[in-house]
């Protein structure tokens, strides 16, 4: 949900978010038997390079012609069309930690990370001055932005609409169409894609209710749950902070101890009381973490190494193997391998 810059190759989306084109053409009606067929050849996990998803959008653009076709797409948005991105913004506490979630896992979406936060006065705006105008077009930034604000919609249906959008392509025959989906002036040939919202917007809470996140962290749970031996509570009090705290990197002894309000000594003492050490308990949470997620075939390398908070794929691979003496994806192959064919091809 973010604009695109042409110049690195690396920029894809993915296949789930592809398919919004489906839940657009159901929407309004439109048959386009080619355009269905040329969509449902992506599954949810395939990367989608961004030239083929621009022609997508111009093939969906003439079947039904007109300016801001871009925009009704985009609204058509769900968190089953973002995955991971999606359930992870719609855990955020409120619209700020959202927006963070968002530019930390924009990457997870789009192959390459691009957005920038900034707050000026009583403005906050999130925007992608490293594409500049290197835009693919105004079609597709347009069904980017306009995902990105229908989303944030829906997690926060009282927050108020962006005080400004601009866009860096030229200004279409019909403005008036931008300016009425998103409520605001909409400036093009601007410098960069962004979007601008009052500064007080990112205070709002969230109350999302999503049963694809509640079954993310149902297999969180599930994997924590055999990761402590009984009637270590306190252990399990800071297990359940690492695990919140891990998605965001942010699962260091000070962060979880800053979390629980309390000292690292304090934390650490209180856990060698119970046999335990803050390492200790936080490399076998991840380890619970790493395979429950890698018997989820939805769940790409890429997103497993974010869910459990490591910078780098690298560095989530060299950790893996001194846990189980072998590769992520080669323990991956081996759990398929023995699954049932039904399960292992989901």
């Amino acid at each position: 949900m973010s604009p695109y810059s042409s110049m690195p190759s690396a920029i894809r989306v993915n296949g789930s978010y592809v398919r919004v084109l489906i839940d657009w053409l159901d929407r309004y009606q439109l048959s386009a038997p080619s355009l269905r067929a040329a969509v449902q050849r992506y599954g949810p996990g395939d990367p989608v390079p961004l030239a083929q998803w621009r022609e997508l959008l111009q093939r969906a653009e003439a079947v039904h012609p007109g300016d801001g076709r871009g925009l009704e797409i985009g609204a058509c948005i769900s968190t089953e069309r973002v995955g991971v991105l999606g359930y992870l913004v719609a855990a955020s506490d409120n619209v700020g930690q959202a927006l963070h979630a968002y530019q930390r896992f924009e990457a997870l979406f789009y192959g390459i990370q691009m957005a920038r936060i900034s707050i000026r006065g009583s403005t906050a705006e999130l925007g992608w001055p490293l594409a500049g105008r290197n835009s693919p077009g105004l079609l597709t930034d347009e069904t980017a932005i306009s995902a990105l604000v229908s989303y944030m919609r829906q997690l926060a249906p009282s927050a108020p609409g962006p005080v400004e959008v601009a866009f860096s392509s030229p200004a279409p025959a019909q403005p008036q169409v931008y300016e009425a989906f998103f409520g605001c002036r909409v400036i093009f040939a601007a410098p960069y894609v962004r979007v601008r919202f009052p500064a007080a917007y990112l205070d709002i809470p969230l109350q999302t209710a999503n049963p694809s996140l509640r079954a993310l962290l149902d297999r969180q749970s599930l994997a924590l749950s055999s990761a402590l031996p009984g009637g270590q509570f306190f252990a399990l009090q800071v297990q359940q902070v690492i695990l919140r705290l891990l998605p965001a990197a942010r699962a260091a002894l000070a962060d979880v101890a800053d979390e629980m309000a309390m000292s690292t000594r304090t934390l650490q003492r209180r856990l060698r009381e119970e046999g335990q050490s803050f390492q200790g308990l936080l490399d076998r949470t991840r380890q619970e973490l790493a395979q429950t997620y890698l018997t989820d075939v939805s769940l790409s390398l890429v997103e497993i190494t974010m869910l459990l908070g490591f910078a780098e794929q690298s560095s989530f691979n060299r950790a893996f193997r001194q846990w189980f003496d072998l590769s992520p994806a080669k323990w991956r192959r081996n759990q398929r391998a023995t699954m049932p064919p039904s399960t292992a091809s989901a």
